[in-house]
C-alpha cells in the first residue's frame, strides 16, 4: 500500500461529494444534517458532540431511513479507546409469535414495530463521551424540521415505490406525515416541515433524552398503539437499556488494522471477508474473471457462514468468535472455493430494500465516531406516532419466528439482528478512516470492496467510493453497476452459472459509504459522501 500516493490522488470537489478540512470533518446522508454536526464542531464540541447531532438532524432529513422511531450502532475511538456501542432495541413483551403467522405484520403497521432505541443511544453517547449539553446537540434537528427542507429526487422516487403500503396501514398515518396531502408522493423540490416532530424534539431537549421512555412522550405513545392495536406500551419504552458497550472486534488486511462491530451487527462478516481476500496477492484482484469469481465466492460463503450462525451475544456464549475469525478458519474456506459456481451452497435467497444510514466524524484531537441508523424497512412500518411526528421502525422482520432454538427467535425483550458494520481503519496505531454504509445484506460486501480498493489498488476515498460495486448473493446472483468495460467478464461469469443482475450506475440498491480520513502523510481531513445519495462531507478550517 502506498499511503502517499492514497492521500495525495484525493480531489475535492464543488459539489462537497469530496472535502478537504484542517480541524476535523463530517459526512452524512444530507446536506442539512451534515452542517449541524459541523455546527457542534465550531462550538468547541467534539466527534461524539457533532455524530449525535447530525444523528438526530439526519432522523429528520432522511425520514425514510432513519429517525427516532428507530436503532442505532456506533463505533467510537474517544481518548484513546475504541468501543462498539450496541444501541438494539427490543422486542415489545406482548409480541407473541402467534401473532405473526401473516409475514404482513412484522413488516407493515403497528404490530411490526420495537421499542425504539435511537434517542436511548444517543443520548448515552452525548452524556457519556460528549463535550456540549443536550439541549444544544438537540437545537439544529428542531431548527430543520420547523423550516423544513426541500424533497430530493431520491426521497420523491422512494415515496413513489413505497405509496401503496402507506395505504395498507388501516389508520394512515405514515402518509398523513410522509406524503403531500396525506394522498400523493411530495414532488422534488417542495418544501417538507414537520411541526409536531419540531414539538417532540423540543420535548426532548428540555426534558432531556430518557423523557422519551417515561411521562408524556411514552403516554401518548401507548396511548396510539392501544387505540391502533400494536404491541408496544409504555411499561416497554420504561425498560429499554442504555446501550451496551462492546468490545470492538479486528483483523488486519495486508498488514492493516481494521475494527469493527460485534454480533448482533455484521462486522464478523465483513472481517471473514478480508481474511479470504487477504489468501490472494492483491494483483491478483483485478479485473478478470477468475477474481470477479472468487470476490464472489467469498461473499457467498461469509454470507451464508452469517446466516447459519445467527449469534445471540446474551445468550450465546459458546460460539467461539476467534475460530470464526481465524486465519485457518478463512484460509480452509478460501480453498473450498472451486473453479465453477459452488452448488452445494443455497440457491435461493431474499431481497429486501431495507434503507438505513450511515455517518462518520473525526475531530481535530483524534477522536473518531461512525454511526449507522435504521429504522429497517424503507420508511419502516409506514405507521407514524400520532403527535409525535416520526415513523415506528419495523424491527420485527429482523426476527426468527420458526425455530425455537434460534438466538434470534421472538421473545418479549429479545433483540432484532442486524447487517450493519461501522468501521475504522487504523494506521499506526491512530485511526486513519472511519467509514459505513446502508445497504442491508450488502453492507459487508460494499465496505471490504471499499477497503480493498484503497489498501489493494492505492485509490484515494473519493475514487474508491466512485468506482462501479459488486455484490454476490448466496443463491449466485451476482449484482453489478453497469459498466461497458465488464462485458466479456459477464459473459464468462454467465458460462459459469451464475446469475447476472445488472443494475443502473450509482445503484441504490448497493449502499452508500460516508468516510473521513485523518490524513497520516499531511495535515487535515478527506471527507467523503455517497455520489448515489444525497449527502455530503464538510468539515472546519
Amino acid at each position: 500500500m502506498n499511503i502517499e500516493k492514497i492521500e495525495s490522488s484525493f480531489r475535492a470537489t464543488k459539489d462537497k461529494k469530496s472535502s478537504t478540512s484542517k480541524r476535523g470533518m463530517v459526512s452524512s446522508a444530507f446536506p442539512d444534517a451534515t452542517k449541524a454536526g459541523v455546527e457542534m464542531l465550531k462550538k468547541g464540541g467534539n466527534a461524539v458532540d457533532a455524530a449525535c447531532a447530525t444523528a438526530l438532524a439526519i432522523g429528520v432529513c432522511e425520514p425514510q431511513a432513519s429517525g427516532i422511531g428507530g436503532q442505532s450502532m456506533a463505533i467510537i475511538h474517544i481518548d484513546g479507546k475504541t468501543l462498539a456501542i450496541d444501541g438494539s432495541s427490543r422486542a415489545p413483551s406482548l409480541a407473541h409469535i402467534s401473532a405473526f403467522q401473516k409475514k404482513s405484520r412484522s413488516r407493515l403497521g403497528y404490530k411490526a414495530t420495537t421499542v425504539p432505541s435511537t434517542v436511548a443511544t444517543l443520548g448515552y453517547l452525548n452524556e457519556r463521551y460528549g463535550r456540549l449539553n443536550w439541549s444544544t446537540i438537540v437545537k439544529p434537528s428542531i431548527r430543520i424540521a420547523k423550516r423544513g427542507y426541500r424533497i430530493t429526487k431520491l426521497q420523491h422516487e422512494l415515496q413513489k415505490k413505497h405509496l401503496e403500503n402507506f395505504f395498507k396501514v388501516k389508520s394512515k398515518s405514515g402518509a398523513k406525515y410522509f406524503l403531500k396531502d396525506g394522498e400523493v408522493p411530495y414532488e422534488v423540490g417542495d418544501l417538507f416541515v414537520q411541526d409536531d416532530l419540531a414539538h417532540t424534539l423540543e420535548h426532548l431537549a428540555v426534558h432531556g433524552f430518557s423523557s422519551f421512555y417515561h411521562g408524556l412522550i411514552a403516554n401518548l405513545i401507548d396511548k396510539d398503539m392501544k387505540l391502533n392495536r400494536g404491541f408496544l406500551r409504555k411499561e416497554d419504552l420504561a425498560l429499554i437499556p442504555l446501550p451496551i458497550e462492546r468490545k470492538v472486534i479486528s483483523r488486519r488486511y495486508r498488514g492493516i488494522r481494521v475494527y469493527t462491530v460485534p454480533p448482533p451487527a455484521a462486522g464478523t462478516t465483513m472481517l471473514l471477508v478480508l481474511m479470504m481476500l487477504n489468501n490472494l496477492p492483491s494483483r491478483s484482484l483485478a479485473r478478470t474473471p477468475t477474481a470477479y469469481h472468487f470476490v464472489s465466492e467469498t461473499h457467498r460463503k461469509a454470507l451464508l457462514y452469517r446466516k447459519q450462525r445467527k449469534f445471540n451475544p446474551r445468550t450465546y456464549h459458546q460460539i467461539n468468535d476467534k475460530t470464526h475469525l481465524s486465519r485457518n478458519f478463512a484460509k480452509t474456506l478460501s480453498k473450498t472455493i472451486r473453479d465453477s459456481v459452488d452448488p452445494e451452497l443455497p440457491l435461493r435467497d431474499s431481497v429486501d430494500t431495507e434503507d438505513t444510514t450511515h455517518l462518520s466524524v473525526m475531530d481535530e484531537e483524534g477522536n473518531a465516531v461512525g454511526i449507522t441508523q435504521s429504522i429497517e424497512l424503507v420508511y419502516g412500518s409506514k405507521a407514524a406516532a400520532d403527535g409525535l411526528g416520526f415513523l415506528y421502525n419495523n424491527y420485527m422482520s429482523a426476527f426468527e419466528f420458526e425455530n425455537s432454538n434460534h438466538p434470534f427467535y421472538l421473545r418479549p425483550n429479545a433483540t432484532p439482528w442486524t447487517s450493519v458494520c461501522p468501521s475504522i481503519v487504523f494506521y499506526n496505531h491512530e485511526p486513519w478512516i472511519v467509514m459505513g454504509t446502508p445497504g442491508s445484506a450488502r453492507i459487508f460486501s460494499t465496505l471490504s470492496h471499499f477497503i480493498s480498493r484503497i489498501i489493494d489498488h492505492n485509490n484515494p476515498i473519493d475514487q474508491a467510493m466512485e468506482k462501479p460495486r459488486i455484490h454476490c448473493a448466496i443463491d449466485g446472483k451476482i449484482s453489478l453497476e453497469a459498466d461497458d468495460s465488464l462485458i466479456e467478464i459477464i459473459k464468462h461469469l454467465k458460462k459459469m452459472g451464475y446469475k447476472i443482475d445488472i443494475k443502473e450506475r450509482y445503484s441504490f440498491f448497493l449502499g452508500a459509504i460516508h468516510a473521513v480520513m485523518k490524513c497520516q502523510t499531511r495535515e487535515g481531513f478527506q471527507g467523503i459522501a455517497e455520489i448515489r445519495r444525497d449527502g455530503t462531507a464538510e468539515g472546519l478550517n
